[in-house]
């Protein structure tokens, strides 16, 4: 029994839409523009801990969408997931927090961003495929510039942040 306490475990508890919002701040004037509208995207990786072994991970995706400088919409969703870690070798946790998990949960935020702006009325934002990898490697760069290359033992600074 003792082995198999000390096994890896890596499962998913639940995957789960944490928050969602959709405004149109010039509806219905700017829906009569005809100019080609502007779309800016941005992604947010964010990992807790909730208990001992157990974390939460979500990715928010914010949409802003202009027409002249004037904001068309702005669709703003994070998508979560509960994940049990345990006994990883260490350094190896804080890289499944930034890049496994937020590729699991990542393609219900697609989907939910996409609905969302389909059911306001406008044509789908299909939000492209992402490198979770780059991305975690990317900010721990900086972090590590930012702290004068200065590593805490594992590869960086964290991405959990106690809840």
């Amino acid at each position: 029994m003792a082995e198999q306490d000390s096994n890896p475990v890596f499962q998913i508890q639940r995957v789960y839409l944490k928050d969602v919002s959709l405004e149109q701040p010039n509806s219905p004037q700017i829906l009569l523009e005809q100019s080609q509208p502007q779309v800016d995207i941005s992604l947010a990786v964010n990992a807790e801990t909730v208990a001992d072994g157990i974390y939460e991970v979500s990715v928010t995706a914010t949409v802003t969408t202009k027409v002249a400088d004037k904001t068309l919409f702005l669709c703003e969703a994070k998508q979560a997931g509960i994940f049990e870690i345990r006994n990883l070798p260490d350094g190896q946790t804080q890289p499944v927090l930034g890049i496994a998990c937020p590729g699991i949960v990542y393609p219900y935020l697609r989907a939910t961003v996409a609905d969302i702006i389909t059911r306001a009325g406008f044509p789908p934002v299909h939000l492209a495929e992402v490198n979770f990898q780059a991305m975690y490697e990317a900010q721990q760069q900086a972090a590590a510039q930012q702290q004068g290359a200065v590593s805490n033992g594992n590869g960086g600074s964290p991405i959990i942040t106690n809840a």
